[in-house]
């Protein structure tokens, strides 16, 4: 009875692993190869799959899906002598898993040896510089030598990235060097263009404002100048309008007298000793001219005669003052010369001239005027 319960239990027990073994559930993005006695059989999709107990055996669970690989720093020669490290990161896919499990032993030691050597005759045709800024061709000439390659195996090669490219401390300590004096030289050349477009623009507006200061220059003598021509024209007009006699012009001329006398440019001035008669000539020679003209005193120049003789009077004794001071300094200075003994004899003075002469004369010229 006991050696029955132990049979019952073995057979159960072999029943349990036999549909153990013949029923396979494959999880999604998965492969497994199946072998039958030793050979090829089948590959096992994603589902519910049932096998042979004891006779059909599973031999590898490939991985569907893109996979990513990081290989070492590998040291590179370049073609200027030069020893760089380069990471590389490898993205593939196994598309066919029977051949990736029975045409190489190991796909992933293969597919990193190859981008080793790949890369190594890449980057041995490049110098240095070039190494550094032609990843994007390095990539693509790696893609194509390994998705050439690793088809055969049943892997696709999607993408080959260059990590890092590291140079030695010495080539990094100059290339920093290199970069930084360029810097500084694009760094000069924009401060002198900075300055060079600032002189530009200063001389710009030097020329401009020297241009606006001619213009207004010329604007304002023009303005001067027609300011001066109407002045002239006024007065003119005035004088006309006026009508003035020539005791007036002789007033005006015996005003002027002490101005003269008072500048000081004038170091010796000689009086004419017959003053009254010059300025009585003057004064024909102007009245002449206004009978020329047709010019006569105005009714208003007669009323006020009385008080332009007097202030005639008063101008003609002040002038005479004036003329005897300026006799008496050059007879001082005559006598001074003389007294030398070298200098040669100059004209005789002029007579002194009386305040009396002057009003009597300039008194009996009015008369006679009148």
């Amino acid at each position: 009875m006991d050696g029955l319960l132990i049979l019952i239990g073995a057979i159960a027990l072999l029943m349990v692993v036999t549909l153990v073994k013949a029923v396979r559930i494959v999880p999604q993005q998965r492969q497994d190869v199946v072998e039958r006695l030793g050979r090829y059989k089948r590959t096992l999709n994603p589902g519910l799959n049932l096998l042979i107990p004891f006779i059909d055996a599973v031999r590898t669970k490939v991985d569907m899906r893109e996979q990513v690989v990081s290989f070492p720093p590998q040291p590179v020669i370049t073609s200027d002598n030069l020893v760089v490290s380069i990471d590389t990161v490898l993205y593939f896919k196994v598309i066919d898993s029977a051949r990736a499990t029975y045409e190489i032993s190991n796909f992933l030691q293969a597919i990193e040896q190859l981008t080793v050597t790949t890369l190594r005759n890449v980057i041995g045709s490049l110098d240095l510089e070039r190494a550094l800024t032609s990843r994007e061709e390095i990539n693509r000439h790696l893609s194509g030598v390994l998705d050439e390659t690793t088809g055969r195996w049943g892997i696709k090669v999607t993408r080959v990235e260059i990590k890092a490219i590291e140079p030695p401390p010495s080539i990094r300590d100059s290339m920093e060097k290199q970069m930084r004096a360029e810097r500084d030289r694009r760094a000069a050349i924009l401060n002198a263009e900075g300055h060079k477009q600032s002189q530009i623009l200063t001389a710009e507006g030097e020329k401009q404002a020297a241009v606006l200061r001619a213009d207004g220059d010329r604007q304002a003598r023009i303005l001067q100048a027609e300011g001066q021509a109407k002045a002239i024209r006024t007065v003119f007009d005035a004088i006309h309008t006026a009508n003035p006699s020539q005791k007036v012009l002789a007033y005006q001329y015996l005003q002027a007298l002490p101005q003269i006398a008072n500048g000081t440019a004038n170091k010796v001035w000689i009086v004419p000793a017959e003053l009254t008669k010059a300025l009585e000539g003057m004064g024909g020679a102007l009245g002449g001219l206004n009978r020329m003209v047709g010019d006569m005193p105005s009714p208003e120049a007669s009323a006020d005669a009385g008080a332009v003789e007097r202030e005639a009077a008063e101008a003609a004794e002040a002038a005479a003052r004036a003329a005897a001071q300026i006799n008496d300094e050059v007879r001082a200075a005559e006598a001074q010369v003389t007294s030398g003994g070298n200098a040669p004899q100059g004209l005789p003075a002029p007579a002194p001239v009386s305040p009396t002469s002057l009003l009597g004369d300039q008194s009996g010229t009015d008369q006679r005027q009148l």
